[in-house]
């Protein structure tokens, strides 16, 4: 690849020296795009409410750049509190916000309690809004209207159709990721006036603690039904997630992307 090649792509799709906060950041998803941003040179702050935990990763990202450790429960409004004070005092400002953490629960729907709805929806939607409005006054200072602060939100597959494995009643699960998409769209309608885009990612299925039981279970249904017949690999994760906080993505606000292999307009 020749200098003008590296050049434009250093252009592009560059995040390095934004700061980002990805909750849910110490496994799964949220540890796939944390790994990718800090060897991208982004200064990376992961959340989750293991402190142990999130401090070993944080440990083990510091040896290839800047990661930083802040435990908190999303769901704990004096938790959240705490999160964005401290960012303040470190950063002033604050680039990407991945809203990452989340929740699943999984059972038949007579077994289906109206607390295990209210823990999935409190986390996956409610969190979501509560983080992003108190962390406002972070991302308009690093916006720009050349350069936005950047709001990525972790949606899913299950919130575009009814979910392919249906044997496992997540019920709670893909009404909030539905209402997590709308909710971007919403918030990038009100946002974008203020340098602040909005997007969501819609992933399928991928290696993660989350997703263990149910690939080991329903693997090769999973496969199946997907028009690739495979699951995702992380880099495929991390692409779409440094598109859309570099400058390539300035332009992308209120989307909802798939990334799933197609496994969203399949019923096999």
């Amino acid at each position: 690849m020749g200098k003008d090649h590296l050049d434009i792509m250093e252009k592009l799709f560059s995040i390095k020296g934004k700061s980002a906060l990805i909750t849910g950041g110490s496994s799964g998803i949220g540890l796939m795009i944390a790994r990718g941003f800090v060897e991208a040179g982004a200064t990376v702050y992961i959340s989750s409410r293991k402190a142990k935990v999130c401090q070993e990763v944080a440990d083990e990202l510091s040896k290839i750049g800047r990661c930083f450790a802040f435990p908190a429960d999303m769901n704990s409004a004096d938790d959240r509190k705490a999160l964005v004070e401290e960012i303040s005092q470190r950063e002033g400002k604050l680039s990407i916000l991945i809203n990452n953490a989340g929740a699943n629960w999984g059972a038949p729907i007579e077994e289906y309690s109206d607390e295990a709805f209210a823990k999935v929806m409190s986390l996956n939607v409610n969190a979501v809004f509560s983080l992003t409005r108190d962390l406002l006054p972070l991302l308009e200072n690093a916006g720009s209207a050349e350069e936005p602060a950047r709001v990525i939100n972790i949606g899913s597959m299950d919130g575009i159709h009814v979910p392919v494995v249906q044997e496992t009643g997540t019920f709670g699960y893909s009404a909030s990721k539905a209402a997590v998409h709308h909710l971007t769209k919403t918030l990038a309608v009100e946002l974008g006036p203020r340098n602040i885009t909005v997007n969501a990612i819609a992933p399928g299925f991928f290696p993660s603690k989350m997703t263990a039981w149910v690939l080991e279970q329903y693997g090769e249904n999973i496969k199946a039904a997907c028009p690739l017949n495979r699951i995702g690999k992380p880099d495929e994760l991390i692409g779409i997630a440094i598109y859309l906080a570099s400058k390539a993505g300035a332009y992308t606000n209120g989307t909802v992307t798939p990334i799933d292999g197609g496994t969203h307009l399949s019923k096999k």
